[in-house]
């Protein structure tokens, strides 16, 4: 047996596990927000990088963004109709 074999399909392309998280270290609670960021020193003007956020942690998130200047916008995620930030859903 081949141990590449067994490894499945090399050209399959992940897939996401389950609904997105919170970016905020620790935490693996559903997000509900996305907080699109920049860093002029090292991102064009037009670029967004994203943070995701539970509905606990996106004010934390957001302030620390903005008190570096990197802020830019604050967004629902489409798929997080209902507040759904415990671990077990």
């Amino acid at each position: 047996m081949n141990l590449l074999d067994s490894l499945g399909d090399s050209n399959a392309v992940p897939g996401p596990s389950g609904p997105p998280k919170c970016s905020r270290k620790g935490c693996r609670a559903n997000a509900s927000v996305a907080l699109a960021w920049n860093n002029p020193k090292i991102h064009t003007p037009e670029r967004r990088k994203t943070w995701l956020a539970c509905s606990e942690h996106a004010d934390w998130l957001e302030n620390y963004l903005s008190e570096r200047l990197l802020f830019k916008e604050r967004m629902p995620l489409p798929d997080a109709a209902t507040d759904s930030s415990s671990l077990g859903e």
